[in-house]
C-alpha cells in the first residue's frame, strides 16, 4: 500500500530510529545531568522559597562560611589577574611576534591545562620549598626559607593564576589569529609602533576574548579544589571548596543541608559568571572584516629577539623547573634527602606500582573509570551531535545545553548532587551507589559528557552533509549511516576527543575528593592522600607516573592534529 504524501506545512514525523536516539538520550542527560543538580536544590529549598532562602543566609552568616566565601572571590580575583597578565602577554607574544621555536613555546604555555592541579600544585611545592634545589645555586643559599613560602593565600594565587593562564592564553589567541590584517597596516603605514598599534587598536578589538578568557579563569578558580586543598589547608586559608570537603569529611551525611547550602553559593558564583562571559561576548563584540587577511604578526627586530628570549626564559621558570624538582623528590629516598649522584634512586617509582597496595589499585580504578568513561561519553555524543548538528533537532540542541551544567559548575557541586541523589538506595532495588566506584563512574559520565561532545559537534560541521544525503536517498536507514558514514569520516576526532575525556577523568580530584571510598581510590585522591599522611616522596612518585601518562597522551593527540577539524583539540594551531 502507498503511503500517503505529507500534507502541505505538515511536520515530518522522526524516524523511528532519532526518537529512540532522543528518548535514551534524554534519559542520561536528565538522570545524570538534570537530577542531581535538582536534588541539590530541592534538599536546600526543601521546606520553600522561603525557608530556603533563610537557610542559606543563616548557612552564610557562619563565620566560616563568610569567610571561605570571601577568601574564594579575593584568591580568584588576584589569580585571574595574573592568568590575565601571563596568558594573555603570551597570547600577543606568540601570536604577533616571530617567536623563534613557537610550537614548542606553544606547547609550555597550555602544559598547566594538562596536568592535574593537585600535581601542579606539589611540583610548587617541591620547587620552592626549604629542600629544593634552587637553593644551593650561588647566592641563593641565604634566601632559603624555613618552611614553605606557597603555603596560605599568596601561594594560591600564584599557583592558581599560573593553572589557569592557558584558558586566557587560549581565548585571547583565538580572537589574534582572525584578527584583520588591514587595520595594522593602516596603523603602521601612519607611522604606528607596533606596541602603539596593539594599545589602540589590537586591545580593544580583543575585549571580548580576554573577558571570556578572564571569566572562565575565574570559575576555574573559585571551583579549584587541588590548590587550595594542598596549600589551603595547612595554611590555614579555607575557601569554600575546601570548607565543603573538611565538613562533609568530619559530620558525613549529616551534614548535608549545610554542605548544599555552600555548594548552593559556589554554584550561583559560577552560574553568574558564566552569564556574564556571555553578556561580554554580545555587547563587547566588534564586526571585522575577514576579507582582508589575517595578520601574520610583526615583522622579526631586535626588539622581537630580546622578548622571545624574555618568554622563554619565563616559560622555562614556571613550566618546566618546577616540573624538574617533582622529578628530583621522587627521585631520593626521604624527605630532606639532597638529589645527586650518590643518592639518587628509581625504589619510590617502582614503590607506588609495585609494593604499595592502595596505589596500585588508585591505578587499576583510575585506568577503567577513565577508559569507560571515554568509551560510554563518545559512544553517547555521536548520535547526539549528528542530531543537533545534521538534523537540526530543538530537543537534542536542548539535551545539550543541559549536559553543560555538570561540566561548567564546579567539581565539587557536582560531588554533592551525586551524593543526595545516590545515598539513598534506588527505586525498588533497596541498594545504594554510596561508597562504591560506581557513584564515580556515574559522576565522571555527567562531568565529561560535554567534553566528549564538543569536539563530535565541531567534527560534523565541517563534515560535507552529501555523502550521507546520497545514503538516504539510496534507502539507508539511520543507524546504518552512522555507521558507515558518519563513524569512518569521524574516527579521527573521536580517537581526540576519547584521549581529552581520559586525560580528565584520569588523575581527576574535585569530583572524586568526596566520592571515593576504600577499595575505589584514585590517582587523583591518591596523591592528595599520600601528601597528606606526609609521604611527599610517594606522592611525588605517583604524580610522577601519572605525568608520564598525560604526557603520553597529549603527545599522541597532538600527533593526530593534522588529521583533525579546527577546533577538535584546544590547543591546536
Amino acid at each position: 500500500m502507498t503511503p500517503e504524501p505529507l500534507a502541505a506545512g505538515q511536520a515530518r514525523r522522526p524516524f523511528p530510529a532519532e526518537a529512540l536516539f532522543l528518548a535514551g538520550l534524554g534519559v542520561f542527560v536528565l538522570a545524570l545531568c538534570l537530577w542531581p543538580l535538582g536534588r541539590l536544590v530541592a534538599t536546600v529549598f526543601a521546606e520553600g522559597a522561603g525557608p530556603g532562602a533563610r537557610f542559606i543566609a543563616e548557612v552564610w552568616a557562619s563565620d566560616a562560611a563568610r569567610v571561605a566565601t570571601l577568601n574564594t572571590l579575593w584568591a580568584a580575583g588576584w589569580a585571574t589577574l595574573l592568568s590575565l597578565l601571563l596568558g594573555g602577554g603570551m597570547a600577543l607574544l606568540v601570536t604577533l611576534v616571530p617567536v623563534r621555536g613557537r610550537a614548542v613555546l606553544v606547547f609550555l604555555v597550555i602544559l598547566p591545562l594538562l596536568i592535574p592541579p593537585q600535581i601542579s600544585t606539589l611540583a610548587w611545592l617541591s620547587f620552592v620549598g626549604s629542600q629544593s634545589p634552587l637553593w644551593a645555586l650561588p647566592g641563593l643559599e641565604a634566601l632559603r626559607p624555613r618552611g614553605n613560602p606557597l603555603l596560605g593565600a599568596n601561594g594560591i594565587v600564584l599557583v592558581m593564576g599560573l593553572e589557569h593562564a592557558p584558558l586566557v592564553f587560549l581565548a585571547l589567541r583565538a580572537g589574534l589569529r582572525a584578527l584583520p590584517a588591514d587595520l595594522i597596516d593602516a596603523a603602521r603605514m601612519v607611522g604606528a609602533t607596533p606596541l602603539s598599534a596593539v594599545r589602540g587598536i589590537v586591545l580593544p578589538l580583543m575585549l571580548p576574548a580576554l573577558a571570556a578568557g578572564a571569566l572562565l579563569a575565574f570559575v576555574s578558580a573559585i571551583g579549584n579544589f587541588g590548590v587550595p586543598a594542598l596549600l589551603g589547608i595547612p595554611g590555614r586559608y579555607p575557601m569554600l571548596t575546601t570548607l565543603i570537603y573538611q565538613r562533609l569529611s568530619g559530620f558525613g551525611p549529616s551534614a548535608l543541608p549545610e554542605v548544599a547550602a555552600l555548594a548552593l553559593i559556589l554554584a550561583v558564583i559560577a552560574l553568574v559568571c558564566v552569564g556574564l562571559q556571555a553578556l561580554a561576548l554580545r555587547r563587547l563584540a566588534v564586526a571585522m572584516n575577514r576579507d582582508a587577511g589575517v595578520h601574520r604578526g610583526f615583522a622579526r627586530g631586535r626588539a622581537a629577539t630580546g622578548l622571545g628570549a624574555l618568554a622563554w626564559a619565563l616559560m622555562i621558570v614556571v613550566a618546566v623547573l618546577p616540573l624538574c624538582a617533582l622529578v628530583a623528590s621522587a627521585l631520593v629516598p626521604a624527605v630532606g634527602v639532597r638529589l645527586s649522584l650518590e643518592t639518587i634512586t628509581a625504589e619510590n617509582l617502582i614503590y607506588v606500582v609495585t609494593g604499595l597496595g592502595a596505589a596500585q589499585r588508585a591505578f587499576v580504578n583510575s585506568l577503567g573509570l577513565a577508559g569507560a568513561t571515554a568509551a560510554i561519553t563518545l559512544a553517547l555524543a555521536v548520535p547526539l551531535a549528528w542530531l543537533i548538528v545534521a538534523r537540526r533537532s530543538t530537543v537534542a540542541r536542548g539535551l545539550g545545553a543541559v549536559a553543560d551544567l555538570p561540566y561548567v559548575l564546579p567539581g565539587i557541586v557536582l560531588s554533592i548532587a551525586m551524593i543526595l541523589t545516590f545515598l539513598p538506595p534506588l527505586p525498588g532495588t533497596g541498594i545504594s551507589l554510596y561508597n562504591t566506584i560506581w557513584i564515580l563512574l556515574l559522576a565522571y559520565l555527567a562531568r565529561f559528557f560535554a567534553l566528549a561532545l564538543r569536539p563530535v559537534i565541531a567534527a560534523l560541521t565541517q563534515l560535507d552533509p552529501a555523502l550521507e544525503e546520497a545514503a538516504r536517498m539510496s534507502g539507508a536507514g539511520t543507524v546504518r549511516r552512522l555507521l558507515t558514514i558518519v563513524l569512518p569520516l569521524l574516527a579521527p576526532a573521536l580517537g581526540a576527543g576519547a584521549i581529552l575525556v581520559f586525560l580528565g577523568a584520569f588523575s581527576e580530584l574535585t569530583v572524586s575528593a568526596l566520592l571515593w571510598s576504600r577499595g575505589s581510590e584514585t590517582v587523583g585522591v591518591m596523591v592528595f592522600s599520600l601528601y597528606d599522611e606526609g609521604n611527599a616522596t610517594a606522592a611525588a612518585a605517583v604524580s610522577v607516573w601519572v605525568l608520564a601518562i598525560v604526557l603520553a597522551l597529549a603527545g599522541l593527540v597532538t600527533r593526530l592534529a593534522r588529521h583533525l577539524p579546527e577546533g577538535v583539540l584546544p590547543w591546536q594551531s
